[in-house]
């Protein structure tokens, strides 16, 4: 699925969209598995009980709801969090998008970009993964973090760049 069209000027078109990596996902993801295992253990532990059954009910309402309070912060919310972060290169400039509830985001017109860097540490580039500087005419650099393969994706902005200001420097 693209970006939304609606956001995009006339004859604007994206030359990539990216989530940030998936990588954020993984201490959400052990939260949703453990916290389940847990769960699931303690409830069946509770039912080999010999309780009243009012009150293994009670004791099966609160698993349930510490359960989902606990997956609900720790796993859903980073999970809406990754899906509603959008990092985009368009031919005319750089959105990036974040937010579930309050959004924000920031436009630089590919015009005004002075320097493109990359970061990653060895992990980052086990995984691909890095962050992306980019040092307009007008603002302190701004750091994208977790940018997915962002040696590709900083070749790709240093082009997009060049070929908008259609200068002796462009890269062939």
């Amino acid at each position: 699925m693209g970006y939304p069209e609606n956001v995009l000027a006339r004859d604007e078109q994206v030359v990539l969209h990216r989530h940030p990596h998936w990588g954020r996902l993984l201490v959400p993801a052990l939260v949703l598995i453990l916290g389940s295992a847990i769960a699931a253990f303690i409830a069946g532990y509770v039912n080999t009980l010999t309780w009243e059954p009012s009150a293994k009910r009670i004791v099966f309402l609160v698993i349930a709801a510490v359960w989902l309070i606990l997956i609900g912060w720790l796993s859903v919310w980073p999970f809406l969090n990754w899906w509603t972060t959008h990092f985009v290169i368009t031919d005319r400039r750089v959105m990036y998008r974040h937010g579930l509830i309050t959004r924000s985001g920031i436009d630089i017109p590919l015009a005004r970009i002075n320097s493109v860097e990359f970061r990653h540490g060895l992990l980052d580039r086990i995984l691909r993964t890095g962050t992306l500087i980019v040092e307009s005419a007008s603002q302190d650099p701004l750091e994208f973090q977790d940018i997915p393969q962002v040696e590709r994706v900083h070749s790709l902005l240093y082009h997009e760049v060049f070929d908008t200001l259609g200068t002796e420097e462009s890269p062939s």
